[in-house]
């Protein structure tokens, strides 16, 4: 799967399409906090486009407003990346510093992935954004994905998604994107069946995440120690990790 393919299945309408280079100079003036991240916007990114504004008057999903964010426009954007460049720290980076909730297309060297974050207003700063939570990021790998990315793509088109406004539209991809995560470990694509059961499965996955961290930390550790007794309680540990991993792994 490649970023046309991914475009091609959001099934995005002709009038919200925009096809326009950003220059590099803006993202250094907005986002690019510290020199090293100067540095890594000027030596890690090739090209950076604008594709899409998605608005009520272009896709017909009204404007969403709340005490904690206001959701006008959902922006979808294709970043190029050089070999080598820091993936994790450039996609946090466009994602802070576009004040939109952005559907993130990112390349880099053959591989593909698609990242959003949910926006709020910052509390000390009138009228900017910040992050709220994580971003969600999935790769599309055409070979490890293959049972289930025919079942993905189909996934992503904009009229399958929950047009109540414009945040329930973008937590509909954040969903979308949280199964093909899931199915990775579970080896099935299925799409929450509601908001209790997306909730549900992304404080599974961040559990998953967070017990494989922790299980090779302690072989790690269980590798190098000495001291036999202490061997043992590693090993159980491990154990302990490795049932509670199980565990979290039913519920996605």
């Amino acid at each position: 799967m490649n970023a046309d393919e991914i475009l091609t299945a959001l099934d995005l309408p002709i009038n919200c399409r925009l096809d326009r280079r950003v220059p590099k100079k803006l993202l250094l003036e907005n986002g690019a906090p510290t020199a090293a991240d100067k540095r890594r916007i000027n030596e890690g990114i090739e090209e950076f486009f604008w594709i899409a504004a998605l608005k009520p008057m272009n896709i017909g999903v009204p404007e969403y407003r709340d005490t904690e964010r206001e959701y006008l426009e959902i922006a979808v954007l294709r970043l190029v990346l050089r070999a080598g460049a820091k993936t994790t720290r450039l996609l946090e980076l466009v994602h802070r510093a576009v004040p939109y909730p952005l559907i993130l297309i990112a390349e880099q060297t053959g591989q593909i992935g698609i990242s959003a974050a949910h926006k709020r207003w910052a509390q000390n700063e009138a009228g900017k954004t910040v992050l709220d939570g994580e971003i969600v990021s999935a790769d599309c790998d055409g070979v490890r994905d293959s049972g289930y990315l025919p079942a993905f793509s189909a996934s992503l088109a904009l009229g399958r998604q929950t047009h109540v406004s414009l945040y329930t539209l973008y937590q509909s991809w954040v969903d979308v994107l949280l199964a093909l995560k899931a199915a990775r470990v579970t080896g099935v694509y299925r799409l929450a069946a509601n908001a209790g059961d997306a909730a549900a499965r992304r404080d599974a996955l961040r559990e998953c995440a967070r017990l494989d961290a922790e299980i090779a930390r302690l072989r790690a550790a269980a590798a190098g120690e000495k001291q036999m007794p202490r061997q043992v309680e590693l090993n159980m540990e491990i154990k302990r990790m490795e049932a509670a991993l199980v565990a979290a792994r039913t519920r996605l």
